[in-house]
């Protein structure tokens, strides 16, 4: 079991999602390299609805990737959970945002944080949230190019899981370790790389468990600066970071409706 924190970037995989009258079926436009159609969380979100409403159109997914894969940033996660807000909105399903979150368990245990769309304190394996207000740096985020496989930092014999628990003050006041890094620092020398490379500019965190390192910044200016200084050909981005997830600040805008695509 665990303590963490969830806040949203304001960049991400983009995801288009249309319905469509073909006996049910639901089609990938795209497919992941390596990743078998039942695999995909896109698909498999489509298709747990599907299950859990009886509903019969099908739809179509087009996924264009712009987070790496076992980065830690949740890109597949925020994927199939804007999969299942949208077809919920466009198939007119009607369940509750507290139906699909309790749904998207089935889909993994950060799954719910996106359905919900708030940045949130998260407890168990992550899917008890509580919202909070968080300060919205810009975020510089360093991918190493390496893949985490998560079960195996959670397997590891030398990850400590006797850590004391704290409150959401303790973390707000600055208590905001991870257990997980100096086990993924010993099993991906690429991402104590990344840690390197960051640290002369400020202080680099993990993802999760990773494996993109990332820094904050106050001002954006601060956070692109950095990322000029780092050496030719390393991977990393410059983003916010937002309290509501861009597809749940979409669909606010426009009052909870969808017409063809979203």
């Amino acid at each position: 079991l665990l303590q963490t924190v969830f806040q949203f970037l304001d960049f991400g995989d983009a995801v288009r999602v249309r319905v469509s009258n073909d006996g049910g079926r639901i089609r990938l436009l795209h497919r992941l390299p390596g990743v078998p159609e039942e695999s995909d969380l896109a698909w498999r979100a489509a298709r747990l609805l599907q299950r859990e409403t009886g509903f019969a159109p099908g739809a179509e997914i087009e996924v264009r990737k712009r987070l790496p894969m076992g980065g830690g940033l949740g890109g597949g996660s925020s994927d199939a959970a804007t999969v299942l807000v949208a077809l919920n909105e466009l198939w007119g399903t009607g369940l509750s945002t507290e139906r699909l979150a309790a749904l998207a368990t089935d889909l993994g245990a950060d799954v719910p944080v996106f359905v919900r769309g708030f940045a949130a304190w998260g407890e168990g394996v992550g899917e008890r949230l509580t919202p909070v207000a968080l300060p919205e740096p810009w975020f510089l985020v360093v991918n190493p190019a390496v893949a985490v496989n998560t079960g195996d930092v959670f397997k590891d014999p030398e990850l400590t899981r006797n850590s004391p628990p704290i409150t959401i003050a303790d973390f707000l006041a600055g208590q905001d370790g991870n257990d997980c890094l100096e086990v993924v620092r010993k099993r991906y020398p690429e991402v104590a790389g990344a840690m390197a490379l960051l640290a002369p500019f400020a202080r680099p965190r993990l993802t999760g468990t990773g494996g993109c390192i990332f820094a904050s910044f106050e001002h954006e200016s601060a956070a692109r600066d950095a990322m000029g200084r780092l050496p030719a050909g390393t991977q990393a981005f410059v983003a916010r970071g937002v309290n509501r997830s861009p597809p749940a600040a979409a669909l606010a805008s426009r009052g909870g409706g969808a017409a063809g695509e979203r």
